[in-house]
C-alpha cells in the first residue's frame, strides 16, 4: 500500500492562463468602450503633464539665457573694451607726456594713472565673470602681469626724460611695443571671447530646441483634446463635454500666454542685439582705432619721424568705418564722431607737414596743443558717450526680454495641470456611466 502511494503521480497544478504584456492589455482595452475612454484619458494626462513640464523648462532655460546675457556676457564685453581702451589710451598719454619734455604735465600724468587704474579695475571685474582656468581667465592673468611690466618701462622712460637722457625714448618705444604687440592683442582676445560669449548667450536665450519640443507637445495635446471631444460627441450623443471644453479653454490660454511671452522675448532679444551689443562692439573698435591713431602720432614725433608709425597711423585710420550699418541705431553719435574725426585728421595732416618740413618743434606744439587736444578729447567723449548710450539700450531691452519668462515658468505647468484635472473629470463622468 505504501509502495503504491509512493509511485502515484502527483496531481497536476491548476491551469493559469498566461498574463499578457502591456501591449496585450492595451489591445484588450481598445475592444471596449470603457477601455477606449481609459486610453484617451491616459493619453491626455500624459500629454498634459509633459506639456506643462516642458513649458516650465523652456521658460526657465530662456530666462536663464536672457539673464546670463545681462549679468555676464555683456558686462564681460564692457570690461574687455574698458581694458583695451585703457591700455590704448595709456600708450597715447604716455607718448604725449613724453613729448612735453622734462616734467610731464599734471593733466597727462593723472590721465595715465587713471588709465592704469581703470585697466586694473576692469581686469578684476572681468576675472569675477569668467571660470578659473578658462581661456578668458588666462588672458586676464597675462594682462595683469604685462600691465605691471609696462608701467615699469614707462616709469623708467619718464625718469630718463626728466633728466634729458636720450635713452628715455628707447624705454618708451619698448613700453609701447609691449603695450601694442602683447597687451593690446591680449585685450583684443579677451574682447573677442566676450563677443563670442554674447553670441552664445543669444543662442542660449532663444532656447530653440526646447521651443521645438514644446511646439510638438502643444500640437499633440491640442489634437488630443479636439479628437477626444469629437469621439465623445459621436459615441455618447452629447454635443459638448463641459470639463473638456473648459480644458480646451485653458489650452487656448496656455497657447496665447506662451506665444506672447516668447514673441516678446524674441523681439526684445533682436532689439538688444541690433540696438545694443552690435553698436557697442562697433563703437569700441572705432574707439580703439582712434586711440591708436593718437598714440602713433605722438610716437612718430618722439621717434623723430619714424615712417613705420606713420604707416601704423594710416592702417588704424583705414579700419574706421562710420558707415557701418551696425551703427544705425546711434547714427547721431556716428555722424558727430565722423565730423570730429575729420577735423582731427586735418590737424594731424598739418602736424605731419610741419614734421616732414623740418619744423619739429612746431609739429610737437601743434600735436600736444589745445587745438588738437580739444579735437581729440571731443572725439573720445562722443565715442564713450555712444558706447554708454548703447549699453543702456542693451540693458533696457534685455530687461524687457526677460520680463514674463519667470511668470511663465510657474503659470505654464499650472495651466497644464488644470487641463489634466478637467480632462480627468470630463472622461471619468463618462466612465461612471458604464458601472
Amino acid at each position: 500500500m505504501t509502495t503504491a502511494l509512493a509511485q502515484r503521480t502527483p496531481p497536476a497544478a491548476a491551469y493559469a492562463p498566461p498574463s499578457g504584456g502591456l501591449l496585450h492589455r492595451v489591445a484588450s482595452l481598445r475592444r471596449t468602450s470603457p477601455g477606449r475612454l481609459q486610453l484617451i484619458l491616459a493619453v491626455l494626462l500624459t500629454l498634459g503633464l509633459l506639456t506643462g513640464l516642458v513649458a516650465g523648462l523652456t521658460a526657465h532655460a530662456a530666462s536663464s539665457g536672457t539673464a546670463g546675457l545681462g549679468d555676464r556676457a555683456q558686462p564681460l564685453l564692457v570690461r574687455a573694451e574698458s581694458v583695451w581702451s585703457a591700455l590704448a589710451d595709456a600708450d597715447t598719454t604716455a607718448a604725449q607726456a613724453f613729448l612735453a619734455g622734462g616734467l610731464e604735465p599734471d593733466a597727462l600724468t593723472q590721465r595715465y594713472d587713471a588709465d592704469l587704474a581703470a585697466a586694473g579695475t576692469s581686469l578684476a571685474g572681468a576675472a569675477r565673470l569668467v571660470p578659473a582656468g578658462s581661456e578668458a581667465a588666462k588672458a586676464i592673468d597675462a594682462l595683469a602681469v604685462g600691465t605691471a611690466k609696462y608701467a615699469a618701462l614707462v616709469a623708467t622712460a619718464r625718469a630718463d626724460n626728466r633728466q634729458g637722457l636720450p635713452l628715455g625714448a628707447s624705454y618708451l618705444t619698448a613700453a609701447s611695443q609691449l603695450n601694442r604687440d602683447t597687451l593690446q592683442p591680449q585685450a583684443q582676445a579677451l574682447f573677442r571671447i566676450a563677443t563670442d560669449e554674447i553670441d552664445a548667450g543669444y543662442e542660449s536665450a532663444h532656447s530653440s530646441w526646447w521651443l521645438i519640443l514644446l511646439l510638438v507637445l502643444v500640437v499633440s495635446l491640442g489634437v488630443g483634446l479636439f479628437w477626444s471631444q469629437g469621439y465623445l460627441s459621436r459615441t455618447t450623443h452629447r454635443t459638448f463635454n463641459v470639463p473638456l471644453v473648459a480644458a480646451t479653454g485653458l489650452f487656448a490660454l496656455l497657447i496665447l500666454l506662451t506665444g506672447a511671452v516668447f514673441a516678446n522675448q524674441r523681439s526684445h532679444l533682436g532689439d538688444a542685439a541690433r540696438q545694443g551689443s552690435d553698436p557697442v562692439a562697433s563703437f569700441a573698435r572705432i574707439h580703439i582705432a582712434v586711440l591708436t591713431e593718437r598714440a602713433d602720432e605722438a610716437l612718430t614725433l618722439a621717434a623723430r619721424g619714424s615712417a613705420d608709425k606713420e604707416q601704423d597711423f594710416d592702417r588704424a585710420t583705414g579700419t574706421i568705418d562710420f558707415d557701418d550699418q551696425r551703427l544705425d541705431p546711434a547714427r547721431n553719435f556716428a555722424g558727430t564722431a565722423r565730423q570730429q574725426h575729420d577735423a582731427y585728421l586735418a590737424t594731424h595732416d598739418q602736424v605731419r607737414e610741419l614734421s616732414t618740413g623740418g619744423d619739429y618743434d612746431g609739429a610737437v606744439a601743434l600735436a600736444v596743443g589745445d587745438k588738437a587736444s580739444q579735437q581729440f578729447g571731443d572725439l573720445r567723449t562722443t565715442l564713450e558717450d555712444a558706447i554708454d548710450n548703447r549699453e543702456a539700450a542693451f540693458t533696457e531691452q534685455i530687461g524687457a526680454a526677460g520680463e514674463w519668462l519667470d511668470l511663465l515658468t510657474l503659470i505654464g505647468p499650472l495651466l497644464a495641470l488644470g487641463i489634466c484635472a478637467l480632462a480627468f473629470f470630463g472622461i471619468r463622468a463618462r466612465l461612471e456611466e458604464y458601472r
